[in-house]
């Protein structure tokens, strides 16, 4: 008896063992029951609440700001900077930078110079200019200027050979022989007129800086147009050019009469051009030297 009740005792033992063992791993299987509960509910408690609860940003920031780009630049998005920002006011600075600095280191010679050919432009040229506006017409006035227009080709066509322009020059030389004989030595213009040949303007000075001479600095002399001393050297070789120096000009006083008449005649047709850009104009002389050195740099460039 003793040795069945203590195989049935041993028995139970084993039965009793078995299920709880079998109830503690039902109960890690069951997440519902038990202490089971408590743990994803710690786990939930410690997920990271930007994932869970905050919404995300939206894409277009991530994509504007991201780790490897970074944010863009407003001139990357096609925008411009303000006029006044420092970014706009770098630019007008180097835009400055780039425009050419006029050379003149004799300004006060040359403003002085500049003062006295106003005085004579405006007590003697400018009056000798009106009282020629009204004796001789304007008609009159432009077939002179073309007279001695035509008069001065061999000028224009040497340069345009020196430059090896040869066009130029073959315009040059078509516009004088056609001009001399169907314009009547020149007071018509038909080669412009009736066969569109355009001249080819050329000068001394213009040669020099082709050949790449500097312009060296501005200069002004008495009763002279303003120049540089590039240009002044060019004036030079081209009156010497000039055939009205050797031909035409002992007829007036030994060439003063004709410049004389050229200069009132160029006056008197540009009256009021003249009128206008002086009341137009603050600062004369800067005005004169700035107009004068940006053309002759695009005459070279030319």
């Amino acid at each position: 008896m003793l040795t069945s009740i203590g195989r049935l005792t041993l028995l139970a033992l084993l039965a009793s063992l078995t299920l709880t063992g079998c109830g503690s791993v039902a109960k890690l299987l069951r997440p519902h029951a038990g202490n089971v509960t408590a743990e994803p509910a710690a786990v939930t408690t410690m997920s990271p609440p930007a994932v869970v609860d905050t919404p995300a940003p939206p894409a277009s920031t991530d994509r504007a700001a991201g780790p490897d780009t970074g944010p863009v630049p407003a001139a990357e998005e096609g925008t411009s900077a303000p006029g006044n920002s420092p970014a706009a006011l770098a630019e007008q600075l180097t835009e400055a930078r780039l425009e050419p600095e006029d050379y003149d280191p004799w300004e006060r010679f040359n403003q002085r110079t500049f003062a006295f050919n106003r005085g004579v432009d405006r007590y003697v040229v400018k009056p000798a200019a009106k009282a020629y506006d009204v004796i001789v017409p304007e008609p009159w006035q432009a077939m002179i200027s073309r007279a001695f227009e035509n008069l001065r080709w061999p000028v224009r066509f040497v340069n345009n050979l020196l430059q090896q322009k040869w066009g130029g020059a073959g315009r040059e030389l078509a516009r004088f022989l056609i001009n001399t004989t169907a314009g009547v030595a020149g007071f018509w213009d038909p080669a412009r007129d009736y066969w569109d040949i355009e001249p080819g303007p050329a000068d001394f000075g213009q040669t020099l800086g082709k050949w790449g001479v500097k312009p060296g600095p501005y200069l002004v002399l008495p009763l002279l147009p303003p120049m540089t001393v590039r240009d002044g050297v060019g004036l030079g070789v081209d009156g010497a050019t000039n055939p009205m120096t050797y031909f035409v000009a002992p007829f007036f006083w030994d060439g003063f009469g004709l410049k004389a008449g050229d200069t009132v005649n160029d006056r008197a047709m540009n009256i009021d051009l003249y009128q206008g850009f002086e009341e137009s104009v603050v600062d004369m002389y800067s005005a004169v030297r700035n107009a004068y050195l940006r053309k002759r740099e695009q005459r070279i460039k030319e």
